[in-house]
């Protein structure tokens, strides 16, 4: 599958190396894809860096993976996204970690379905840090990757994708449960950063 990859951080960047790792082409979007960092990057096998309107054009999944406050002229620098599968990674969390930055009554998940009208939005990999993306097992046990959207064939693809690097992945929803995984998703930063470290992922269980 072809995956572009909006934001080459932590998070995009572990996302898109694993997904390159199994056999998917992934293209990482980079406003310098000639910078020192991207050129290590583009040695990785099934990856290449180009712009961010090529990298999400290309693509048949977008990955977006911003800092919040850049999110917005991410998708604009884009393109047209309409009928793309887009995975929105992003968590609209204030600078200080005390809360939501969207309020209650709406959510970074449907902003991102404003801002990029006509693509097909998913909430997935918001729950978790980088370190469970690289390795979501532990031991025998599987992390569990919430996700939600209102298109029921792009969350079966981003379920496979997130099944692929060894989730548990569980439908949480439509869209609008993306206000519900972003809240989930500060109490992951509540317990990583205040002592539980970020080597930690929640399951679900089953009887």
């Amino acid at each position: 599958m072809n995956l572009g990859i909006v934001g080459a951080g932590n998070v995009g960047g572990t996302l898109g190396r694993r997904f390159a790792e199994l056999g998917h082409s992934v293209a990482f979007g980079s406003r310098r894809p000639d910078s020192l960092e991207m050129a290590e990057v583009a040695n990785w096998s099934n990856v290449r860096v180009v712009s961010p309107y090529e990298a999400a054009q290309s693509a048949e999944v977008v990955i977006l993976a911003t800092p919040w406050p850049n999110t917005a002229d991410a998708l604009r620098s884009a393109g047209d996204l309409t009928g793309k599968i887009v995975l929105d990674c992003t968590n609209p969390l204030k600078p200080d970690l005390s809360g939501i930055a969207t309020g209650p009554d709406t959510s970074g998940g449907e902003q991102v379905a404003l801002w990029a009208r006509g693509a097909r939005v998913v909430k997935i990999f918001n729950s978790v840090g980088f370190g469970v993306m690289a390795d979501p097992e532990f031991g025998s046990e599987r992390a569990t990757m919430l996700y939600c959207g209102d298109d029921a064939a792009a969350k079966n693809v981003a379920r496979e994708l997130a099944a692929e690097l060894g989730f548990d992945p569980v439908d949480a929803g439509p869209l609008k449960q993306a206000r519900v995984l972003e809240a989930f998703a500060l109490l992951w930063v509540s317990l990583a950063f205040g002592g539980q470290g970020t080597n930690i992922a929640f399951r679900l269980m089953r009887r």
